[in-house]
């Protein structure tokens, strides 16, 4: 099979498109053949070596955490899927990725795909929804009439997190570039604020909820325009930076000690406070379905590469201008 390989951690030049054997399935494994991929920002982190105190890889490596395809094949005491199924998945860091032409993943990890979504489509969603998902219903219970604030609302977790928002019924504010206001107003958001000109700080007040993605001075001064009784969820633990920086074992330890002072702001503000890491599980994926299929929520999907152009497709989303998921076709559909 053709897959995208790295064997060494650094730049997108690291990829190498190669054929190597199929993978076989396991007993509860089912062999998808990979239509669609997409890229998260956490891939090129992790093809950077930015995540290698948590995230270690032994080499030649296959990246890649979002697909959609067909299950080819399945283990012998596999009972949620059968041959021919179209499914959807986010599988963990622990397996090889889904940059290739097939990809073997436990049951439990999938999802049927949503009807009416092409591989395309349903490859941009898995990551960024399980993640939202895990923010605002297992964590932190976003209901009806709360006020939440969306960090970066024309990303790939903002665009989904506006809209999941909004079936919720809360009242979403967003900062995302000019550019994109009409963007993200469309996808529901009731307030847009221009981060290049305003301070959120300055504009919000007695928030609910706050969703941070970009973490840093913006997490430290979410604490402050949250109510009493308020959540702060945060995505984003500096790793990379801190790796950057102090090494991968500094990196660890300044990442530790944030968390603790993080733990410590919210204790003494009142303010609940998160770490949020996606569950890579198919019975929450499917919680995603319903609203997928009745079209109340969409997909948002900036650009499309193939899976030879995934060097490519990696400098674009380093460069940070995505509007909404980059996706990878491996069998067009």
């Amino acid at each position: 099979m053709k897959a995208a390989l790295i064997h060494s951690y650094g730049t997108p030049d690291v990829f190498q498109i190669e054929d190597i054997p199929r993978p076989t399935p396991g007993p509860r494994e089912i062999l998808v053949a990979v239509h669609a991929a997409s890229i998260n920002p956490i891939d090129y982190k992790i093809r950077q070596g930015g995540q290698r105190a948590l995230i270690h890889y032994s080499f030649p490596r296959i990246l890649g955490l979002d697909v959609s395809g067909v299950v080819e094949a399945i283990g012998e005491k596999v009972t949620r899927f059968q041959v021919g199924d179209a499914i959807y998945s986010s599988p963990p860091h622990t397996r090889q990725g889904t940059y290739a032409e097939y990809t073997v993943l436990h049951e439990n990890e999938a999802a049927h795909k949503p009807a009416g979504l092409t591989h395309e489509e349903a490859a941009s969603i898995p990551l960024v929804g399980l993640t939202v998902w895990e923010s605002f219903v297992c964590k932190g219970q976003l209901k009806k009439g709360d006020r939440i604030l969306i960090q970066a609302g024309s990303g790939g977790v903002g665009t989904f997190a506006i809209q999941l928002a909004k079936q919720l019924g809360a009242h979403v504010i967003t900062t995302c570039s000019e550019r994109n206001f009409e963007l993200v107003r469309s996808l529901g958001a009731d307030e847009v604020i221009n981060y290049r000109e305003q301070d959120f700080a300055t504009v919000c007040q007695d928030l609910d909820f706050v969703l941070d993605s970009i973490g840093g001075e913006t997490v430290k001064k979410s604490y402050d325009i949250l109510k009493k009784g308020g959540h702060l969820s945060v995505l984003n633990s500096g790793l990379p930076g801190y790796t950057e920086r102090y090494g991968w074992f500094g990196g660890l330890l300044a990442v530790v000690w944030n968390l603790l002072g993080m733990k410590m702001r919210a204790l003494s503000t009142g303010v609940q406070h998160s770490m949020i890491l996606r569950q890579p599980k198919g019975d929450l994926l499917a919680q995603l379905t319903p609203y997928l299929e009745e079209k109340t929520i969409r997909p948002v999907i900036d650009r499309t590469f193939a899976l030879d152009d995934i060097a490519e497709a990696h400098r674009y989303s380093e460069s940070g201008r995505a509007r909404g998921k980059i996706v990878i076709s491996v069998r067009p559909s």
